[in-house]
């Protein structure tokens, strides 16, 4: 089988260090063989987190051969798919828009911009180089979230971790226990109310068939994600965590999946809902 090349453009997340080492190990349990990193260019935003990250990632990914490289140009003329993974989801649009024309599927990391106009701005180049895009956040892939069943769900109830960093506010981790909520429900949001807790934020949600959900944000309680989905005759309640089988591992076979079909497994629909959701808890 025709191994597949994969460039990444930004280091500056641990993402890419776990998606290479899923890529590169073998002695890893869950390893993905016929698929590889070829290049990276580090890239990095000018914010704190990003700086503090960028050095470090980028050794732990040089150890495993990969070739790091000081320009996206050069990822994307190395390579059959691209791995967006730049931490900082405002600078997505400009780096997409930097590599779009070659017209190579790309993964964008979560989120994947900071409104939805840069959203649609990056579908709309998308289409215009005809070039398949993803994008998600790994915890739509959990093993906890794929079991349960999405037939006759009347409402869900999500929780997880909610720290707040510089401007990016719910983008930052919110997006997660959205992506939960979503992988759920589906697209057909509505309308979303924040109700302001001491202890972090509680959001109520309608969907335009009816169905509700809520969200509520831990700011500095524990760190589990979970849900609890109410069907007619009966209630479910997930913690989602690391099973047996990583979020990462998950969501790579789904990336790699992606790269050979150039369909992505969750609609534009989905995404821009998806950021329309967060944009309104930022309101």
């Amino acid at each position: 089988m025709k191994v597949l090349n994969i460039g990444i453009i930004g280091l500056d997340t641990s993402h890419a260090v776990a998606f290479t080492e899923l890529l590169h190990n073998e002695n890893l349990p869950y390893y993905i063989p016929n698929a590889r990193i070829t290049c990276a260019f580090p890239s990095g935003s000018p914010k704190t987190i990003s700086q503090s990250r960028i050095n470090e990632f980028t050794e732990t990914v040089r150890s495993y051969g990969v070739e790091i490289v000081n320009t996206a140009e050069e990822v994307v003329n190395n390579c059959d798919a691209i791995l967006l993974l730049s931490v900082d989801g405002g600078q997505h649009l400009a780096q997409f828009s930097e590599i779009a024309q070659y017209g190579k599927p790309v993964f964008i990391d979560k989120p994947l911009a900071l409104s939805t106009n840069e959203a649609q701005q990056i579908y709309k180049l998308a289409k215009l180089y005809n070039t398949p895009i993803m994008t998600c956040s790994a915890l739509r892939f959990a093993e906890d979230v794929m079991h349960i069943p999405r037939q006759d769900i009347l409402a869900v109830d999500c929780y997880g971790p909610m720290p707040m960093l510089e401007q990016w506010n719910y983008f930052w981790y919110g997006i997660h226990t959205v992506e939960i909520l979503f992988s759920l429900l589906g697209p057909g949001f509505k309308q979303v109310e924040k109700i302001p807790c001491t202890t972090g934020d509680f959001f109520i949600a309608t969907w335009q068939d009816g169905r509700t959900a809520t969200i509520r944000g831990h700011r500095n309680a524990n760190q589990r994600f979970g849900a609890t989905i109410h069907y007619a005759e009966d209630s479910l309640a997930i913690q989602v965590q690391n099973k047996s089988k990583p979020f990462y591992a998950s969501l790579l076979e789904e990336i790699i999946r992606f790269f050979t079909t150039g369909v992505s497994p969750i609609s534009e629909q989905e995404t821009m809902e998806i950021i329309l959701f967060l944009e309104s808890m930022n309101d």
